[in-house]
């Protein structure tokens, strides 16, 4: 079943034609509880939209959008969208959930014991500035790249652990409860860095630059674990499956490779090749060039974004596309948290919203995510099980 377009959100601005004017999406977040949603807008500006939106709601929404009102979206709670001017070109966001506030703490933005919902952006000028998102106050100011803050990414178990990937080729770690002191800079590429990404047990790092291998980095003494040597032009994006048991990188070489993060072997080669001349939408458009990949809130399939103008569904044991749709010049993608649809940046300002497959993950996969949230490779291979089993729990029975 194709994508279907729920959903377009267009910048409320006119477009201006100096520096500022960038008004491409370079990315696109939910909050990890779903409630919000974020969308750098381009002409430097964050909107910052209350979740859930129903479909209709959403569709007025891009009406409002395509005319410029004023009007404000409001959740269900009543909340608020909000408009961040961050003066600078976003590039990159990430939410993460404040830890609560402790006894005796005075701090406004954490009142009452709750957990208050930050938002991280990176700037074109090598700042990060993050922002209380219930009331749309800036915390704080991080200072230390030295070029564009291309990516963010947050420690996914709720600690203030933020890691940045920025232009100047290095990554650098934040305590946010440490004021955002920062706590490291990995060196160790040579272009750009274009993304990073967490993996949800918070044991390793993965970064993605201009170079054909990526680097997977350890969390807990923040050193190089080993280089992902398999593409033949730049990797640009990379993602985590839900129990950390795999890595995708996506390249300029149109091909997604999925890893088994802990050994570093090559599982799987996704291969964007032209579609059927009749089916073909990208016309005068032959490059396959990827630009996101993002792995599925239940693990079972993937989403990619090419310079082919199409958005690709993958399911994760097949090697063809199972669902595709066109789209605009699509420079990043989400899914929802909850599943059930993605969100898509374009590089003319906009974001759409597409279906996505529901399924209801299978008892088998269920067993093999549990059991591989806590489990590396290794631990896997050394259970006295058989051997069918081991090659299921570790993913190679593709």
């Amino acid at each position: 079943e194709e994508p279907v377009l729920l959903a377009e959100l267009k910048p409320g601005r006119p477009q201006r034609y100096d520096w500022k004017s960038s008004c491409e999406t370079w990315s696109v977040a939910f909050s990890p509880d779903g409630a919000w949603f974020a969308w750098s807008q381009g002409h430097c500006v964050v909107k910052l939209i209350p979740w859930p939106l129903g479909e209709a709601e959403l569709c007025k929404t891009s009406e409002r959008k395509s005319r410029g009102g004023k009007a404000e979206a409001r959740s269900r709670g009543g909340a608020k969208e909000k408009t961040l001017e961050c003066g600078q070109i976003v590039w990159g966001l990430a939410f993460s959930a404040w830890p609560a506030a402790e006894e005796g703490d005075t701090d406004p933005t954490c009142a009452l014991g709750l957990p208050c919902l930050v938002l991280a952006t990176g700037l074109n000028d090598g700042q990060i500035k993050v922002w209380e998102v219930q009331t749309g106050h800036l915390l704080f100011s991080l200072l230390g790249h030295q070029d564009v803050v291309r990516d963010l990414s947050f420690a996914p178990n709720g600690s203030p652990i933020l890691v940045s990937a920025s232009r100047d080729k290095t990554l650098r770690v934040w305590d946010l409860s440490r004021d955002g002191r920062q706590v490291q800079v990995l060196a160790g590429h040579v272009q750009w860095v274009y993304c990073c990404s967490i993996s949800p047990d918070c044991s390793m790092l993965c970064s993605a630059a201009g170079e054909k291998s990526a680097l997977l980095w350890s969390m807990r003494s923040y050193t190089l674990i080993r280089r992902l040597e398999g593409h033949q032009s730049s990797v640009v994006s990379c993602d985590f499956s839900p129990d950390s048991a795999l890595l995708v990188t996506a390249s300029y070489d149109a091909c997604v490779i999925m890893w088994d993060p802990y050994t570093g072997e090559q599982l799987r080669t996704l291969r964007h090749v032209p579609l059927h001349s009749t089916l073909d939408y990208s016309s005068d458009i032959h490059s396959s060039s990827l630009r996101s990949v993002c792995f599925s809130p239940e693990g079972l399939y993937l989403a990619t974004v090419a310079d082919d103008r199409l958005l690709r569904i993958w399911a994760l044991e097949l090697r063809s596309p199972v669902a595709f749709a066109p789209m605009t010049n699509g420079l990043c993608c989400i899914y929802f948290p909850h599943g059930g649809f993605i969100a898509t940046g374009t590089r003319d300002g906009h974001v759409q919203f597409w279906t996505a497959p529901r399924v209801l993950s299978s008892l088998k996969h269920l067993c093999r995510k549990a059991l591989r949230t806590f489990l590396t490779t290794y631990q896997v291979l050394a259970l006295p099980i058989p051997r069918k089993l081991k090659e299921f729990l570790t993913y190679r029975t593709f």
